[in-house]
């Protein structure tokens, strides 16, 4: 048998070789995951002996890794938004950046009471959820095309017990509303990105990744369906890549919409926030 420590450098090493660049972040989290420690716990335990049945789990685990399985499908789940998630090849893995959309939503429903939100594109559930934890007075409808996202989305809402309308639907048909806020992280990339996509991202749907030659083909069509579905002064909130955020602006803004592009944390263009004033709306 070996040790927690040895078994640490043993995955490191394997990582290094294959050019994972959180080489020693996933050796520890999949140690932590076999081990059922924690960081302090996992420090703590350098000299233990692992037993041969979590050495060959945690064995397993490493090659899956090393074929470049993303982490948080080996670990089945991720902490994200105040939310515990699932994570598995049915819908996208819920990325840091679009943590601070969930932010912005929140931001943007402040001092509005008992908001009505759809998520639309939902995938794990993750914006659903972390606007329902967050403002439980909240009447959350998420919503996607695919039928095993939404299944996914479910388990997820019930794994936190929290209480979410699901529907299954195309972007907006069927939705008529009125939102105080519809937030989204669609698929964004231009199609010809696959091709120099890192290997993690090809298990994710290609569905929820790829929007067409520049990667608005979603976003164009639920930006024109928005308007009808919003309330006087209510918000479209987007996710976008930086290369097309700029571009929908500019779209949303001939079509009457009080628009603006948000950075990210990097500073990077990749939010667009729009909204129709009143005598917009009516006309």
């Amino acid at each position: 048998m070996s040790t927690v420590k040895i078994w640490e450098i043993r995955a490191i090493s394997r990582f290094v070789e294959v050019g994972l660049p959180s080489s020693k972040t996933d050796a520890r989290e999949l140690l932590k995951f076999v081990l059922r420690l924690d960081d302090t716990a996992l420090f703590l335990s350098s000299d233990r002996e692992v037993p041969e049945a979590q050495a060959a789990q945690l064995s397993a685990l490493i090659d899956a890794r090393a074929a470049r399985i993303p982490l948080q499908h080996l670990l089945g789940e991720v902490e994200w938004g105040g939310v515990r998630l699932k994570a598995d090849g049915r819908a996208l893995i819920p990325r840091p950046e679009t943590e601070w959309l969930l932010h912005l939503a929140l931001e943007t429903l402040r001092g509005t009471a008992n908001p009505r939100v759809l998520d639309v594109g939902t995938g794990t559930g993750a914006l659903a959820l972390g606007i329902k934890v967050a403002r439980p007075d909240a009447a959350v409808t998420a919503s996607d095309i695919s039928a095993d996202a939404l299944a996914l989305a479910q388990e997820n809402a019930a794994l936190n017990e929290l209480n979410v309308q699901f529907v299954q639907a195309d972007l907006l048909h069927g939705l008529s509303g009125p939102y105080d806020l519809i937030v989204s992280n669609p698929p964004y990339l231009p199609d010809a990105d696959q091709h120099s996509a890192d290997p993690e991202v090809r298990h994710d749907p290609h569905l929820a990744l790829y929007a067409g030659a520049d990667g608005l083909s979603v976003a164009r069509p639920l930006l024109a369906q928005a308007r009808a579905a919003l309330v006087a002064g209510g918000v479209l909130l987007l996710e976008l890549d930086p290369r097309n955020a700029p571009t929908l602006a500019a779209e949303a803004r001939s079509l009457g919409a009080v628009t603006e592009v948000l950075p990210d944390l990097a500073g990077r263009e990749r939010f667009v926030q729009a909204s129709w004033p009143p005598d917009v709306l009516t006309t």
